[in-house]
């Protein structure tokens, strides 16, 4: 497989569809194309997480993450989410890019763990933050990657809740490494957005995977 620049990444998720009609209840904003390429491009190239492993990509909407994935020579890539609709544009992105070595799964992210223990070698996610309706939902996203994960797990959490996610992390007895610290820039995608677009300081965490004890 040809080895992709950065650069070259990044122009190929330019080419993503994303969410037409977001969900306010489901937190839906997509993973921004510089974001997800320098994320699989660490991943990849740093670690040693992504060619030839099994990806999970959790609450993975229209497909970013997954496709990103893919293009980097995962083995296989599975992406996870609750929402028909947007599982609905991945499938129409899979088919554009014609790929092969990508599946998804229409389900509740929250009641995964327990069938699905240590299955993929890696997870990679942009949860939810857990922001209006849906507090918390970023620990249980979390909680069922570290579950799922039999290496490593890494997401994106809000800059803010760092000293949270630590605590947690420690009482997992799971190692939590910041690799860099981001501006996540949020188009206006709800009616209540009076900005175009604001800038939202994000941390991209890895997770080394172990079973948690609770």
């Amino acid at each position: 497989m040809k080895k992709l620049k950065l650069k070259e990444l990044e122009s190929c998720l330019q080419q993503v569809d994303t969410f037409e009609s977001p969900k306010l209840l489901l937190e839906q904003y997509p993973t921004r194309p510089h974001i997800a390429a320098c994320m699989l491009y660490t991943i990849h190239n740093t670690f040693d997480d992504i060619e030839n492993k099994t990806i999970a990509d959790l609450g993975c909407g229209c497909g970013m993450l997954s496709i990103g994935s893919a293009m980097l020579g995962a083995g296989l890539c599975v992406g996870f989410d609750i929402d028909a609709d947007a599982l609905e544009i991945f499938n129409s992105n899979i088919e554009d890019f014609e790929l092969t070595n990508i599946n998804m799964v229409q389900c509740d992210v929250c009641s995964l763990s327990d069938s699905m223990l240590e299955t993929f070698d890696t997870v990679i996610m942009n949860p939810p933050f857990g922001t209006k309706h849906n507090k918390g939902m970023d620990m249980i996203f979390l909680k069922t990657a570290l579950q799922m994960a039999k290496t490593a797990v890494y997401s994106l959490h809000k800059t803010s809740t760092r000293p949270h996610i630590q605590k947690k992390a420690d009482e997992w007895e799971v190692k939590m490494e910041v690799i860099a610290e981001l501006r996540y820039d949020l188009p206006a995608s709800y009616k209540f957005h009076r900005k175009k677009s604001v800038d939202i300081e994000v941390d991209f965490i890895r997770f080394s995977a172990k079973k948690l004890l609770n």
